[in-house]
């Protein structure tokens, strides 16, 4: 007899998965994966989270302040005090100005301690320089265990493709470099669902580490959003999937052993991690339940609504359409992920068929169920998807097998599986561009199937958290304009405030001025430069290409558009300006129909001009001035406005009547166009429908004293003297 090798040799046959309980589907016994060249695929998977760990890091700190670090650093500085104090100091436990109190503190505090032993203050730059790099561990996490999920349904190579398709995803990436909310809380969410299938795995009997792994990963979810407690549904309904596949419906009553095994994973998890997130989060520690359900309410119908661009119209968050996520989805992930994710969906059986069966369900349900879940509860979202791009991970897995499924169903034909790798290798290289051309802010990225960031502009976000300021800032130093030791002051208006102040505030020894303003107020004040990106700026008007107006001196684009434009200050407008507020009518019109011949593009000039025409009973000029306005910024609801108060004037109320009618569907909550159909009703003795209208007019606009007045002399037409004076006595309290 010849001697056996001792020697053990890798099988290349998959191996046969634990049989399921007699009666269930036969579909439900499936291979695991078979294995070949792991420690060769390992070593590259290291080399490769290597290479995108470092590259993610270099990233986070070449990134721009996001809009809502205004309320993180303020909430990190007060979580700080608070366990500094040992809860003494109570600030954190009530912040009405975003409600960060509602949210878990894990990120915020980490990063203010550390901030804190650096010596590092919010005006200094290294202090949002470590809370990026924090965001780009956080980031790269997610990015690691996605990939670890991946192949541990699939192996190594799937691992591989994982980790390169999480990397070259701008917009998962992009908020790797800046959104302490969004990117912990999807660490979290991946985190404890690799665990949950590593657990599944080994029941009833699995190692401990592997149940602390899914409660360390639901309390960092929880710990940063209430709404972490998903992992907790989803924790218990495979598990009992998992005891059905392996057990049977009459396992229920012969395994009771096993039965409470189960339920002491289901149960112990979930409360370790709620007790170990609910101490970073101090508020949910005064009420570990009531404070919990009452964040977890405030994020279902998230409380705070404002205006989004979806689209092309500009609506407010409680009033956008059902598909608003699906639609962000499908158009800013990058084409692999996009064609995997919808190919997985038709290549199920197959899928099935190929892996375990039970962490490819998980990875699907986690992916689809809570985009389902949030279009059928009418949960507000705004700022694009990013409150549901924790679901991103088990796309990318499930997109990840669709093209190990596709490669397996070619394996025999070696031009479509060549075919097969180029085409995912383009897919791959499309984002890897964009990327590599718009490091500063990748998180603004519109896949090619939708029309790229170009046809996004004008009818949905690009840079709605004002991260261009950074480079905006960068070009004024670059230009000499501000820079160390100066000694004149410059005034730099934006709409994004807080951003541009630390940039500017410590660095330039206070010579720098920053003035917060309205976009549409913009010249209300002087000032010598404006920072102005395109979030607060209607869609029609950036379609219009009338923005950036001729007053630019500067642009920050992305995918051939821009983000930010930097207006030179001076001018006759600003003269002008302080007339108008004088009610120096005449005086005001000669200044803004001066800058009109120096920027005949100066949209406020316009308004302004028309207004001060209509003061002056200049109603034609009015109306003419208004309808170039609308030609500048289409769906202007104050150029509709003033265009039909301009033609009642003339006599012309159905043109009048047509305007104001254009305005309400354009802003819902113009009162004084909702005062002037009631006066037209009234002139056309229609006085009940006119008291509609100045109804309406006071539901939006409770102070508008002219409806208070309006009313009061209608019901006098009416002979009803006594609710006449009710309403001027309403008015006068005002």
């Amino acid at each position: 007899m010849s001697k056996k090798s001792s020697k053990k040799t890798r099988s290349t046959t998959p191996s046969k998965a634990k049989t399921s309980a007699p009666g269930f589907p036969s579909w439900l016994d499936r291979p695991t994966v078979a294995t070949e060249r792991d420690a060769f695929y390992k070593k590259i998977f290291s080399g490769l989270l290597a290479v995108v760990f470092v590259a993610t890091v270099v990233l986070a700190l070449g990134s721009g302040i996001n809009g809502d670090d205004e309320y993180q650093n303020d909430y990190s500085t007060k979580l700080v005090s608070y366990y500094s104090t040992m809860g003494a100091d109570t600030a954190a436990l009530n912040i009405p100005k975003g409600n960060m109190h509602f949210y878990g503190g894990f990120f915020d505090i980490v990063t203010g301690f550390a901030n804190k032993a650096l010596g590092y203050e919010v005006a200094d730059a290294g202090y949002h320089h470590v809370r990026h790099i924090f965001n780009a561990v956080f980031g790269v996490l997610a990015m690691l265990f996605t990939a670890l999920l991946a192949k541990e349904i699939a192996g190594w190579r799937a691992g591989i493709l994982a980790l390169l398709f999480m990397f070259l995803s701008p917009r998962f990436l992009g908020h790797s470099l800046m959104n302490p909310k969004d990117i912990p809380f999807a660490a979290g969410y991946v985190v404890a669902l690799y665990y949950m299938a590593l657990l599944f795995k080994n029941m009833p009997k699995p190692h401990w580490k592997i149940a602390l792994g899914v409660a360390l990963g639901m309390a960092l979810a929880i710990a940063t959003r209430a709404g972490g407690l998903i992992l907790i549904g989803i924790l218990g309904l495979f598990a009992a999937l998992d005891f059905l596949i392996k057990n049977g419906v009459g396992g229920l009553f012969r395994e009771g052993k096993k039965v409470g095994l189960y339920a002491a994973y289901v149960l112990g998890i979930p409360a370790a991690g709620f007790a170990l997130a609910i101490l970073f989060w101090p508020y949910a520690l005064q009420s570990p339940i009531k404070h919990v359900m009452e964040a977890l309410g405030e994020f279902s119908s998230l409380g705070v609504k404002i205006r989004v661009l979806f689209q092309g119209e500009n609506v407010m968050s409680d009033k956008t359409a059902w598909n608003y996520p699906i639609q962000w989805i499908w158009r800013t992930i990058p084409l692999f992920s996009l064609v995997g994710f919808v190919g997985s969906i038709f290549l199920l059986p197959k899928i099935l068929g190929r892996y375990q069966v039970l962490p490819v369900l998980l990875a699907l349900f986690a992916a689809v169920f809570p985009v389902f879940y949030v279009i059928y509860k009418d949960s507000i979202l705004h700022d694009g998807w990013r409150h549901l791009i924790f679901v991103y991970p088990t796309m990318v897995v499930m997109a990840v097998l669709f093209w190990l499924a596709l490669e397996d169903i070619f394996s025999k034909n070696k031009i479509a599986t060549y075919a097969l790798y180029g085409v995912v290798g383009l897919t791959a290289i499309e984002p890897a561009v964009f990327i590599a051309r718009n490091h500063h802010f990748p998180y603004v990225y519109f896949n090619p199937a939708s029309g790229g960031t170009g046809s996004a502009f004008g009818n949905f976000e690009t840079d709605y958290w004002g991260l261009s300021v950074r480079q905006a800032v960068d070009w004024l130093g670059s230009q000499g304009i501000i820079r160390p030791g100066m000694t004149d002051t410059v005034t730099i208006a934006t709409t994004f405030s807080y951003t541009t102040h630390a940039y500017v505030g410590k660095k330039y020894g206070g010579k720098v001025k920053v003035l917060y303003t309205r976009f549409t107020n913009r010249y209300d004040r002087p000032f010598d430069y404006g920072i102005f990106p395109s979030r607060y700026i209607k869609g029609a008007h950036l379609r219009a290409g009338t923005w950036p107006n001729s007053r630019s001196v500067h642009t920050v684009d992305a995918g051939g558009v821009p983000l930010l434009s930097i207006e030179k200050g001076g001018g006759a407008v600003f003269e002008a300006e302080q007339a108008y507020k004088r009610q120096d009518w005449a005086g005001a019109a000669l200044g803004f129909q001066q800058e009109l011949k120096d920027h005949p593009d100066n949209e406020i000039a316009m308004l302004n001009l028309a207004i001060c025409q209509a003061n002056l009973s200049q109603y034609a000029q009015a109306r003419a001035t208004a309808g170039q306005l609308l030609e500048t910024t289409p769906d202007n609801a104050s150029a509709l406005l003033y265009r039909g108060l301009a033609a009642l004037n003339t006599g012309d109320m159905n043109a009048a009547e047509a305007d104001f009618f254009k305005a309400i569907e354009i802003e819902e909550d113009l009162g004084s166009a909702y005062y002037y159909l009631a006066l037209i009703k009234q002139r056309r003795n229609d006085l009940s429908g006119a008291l509609q209208d100045l109804q309406k007019a006071l539901e939006v606009a409770p102070t508008f004293k002219p409806a208070y007045e309006l009313a009061a002399q209608i019901y006098e037409q009416q002979g009803d003297a006594q609710r006449a004076q009710q309403i001027r006595a309403a008015a006068n309290q005002f």
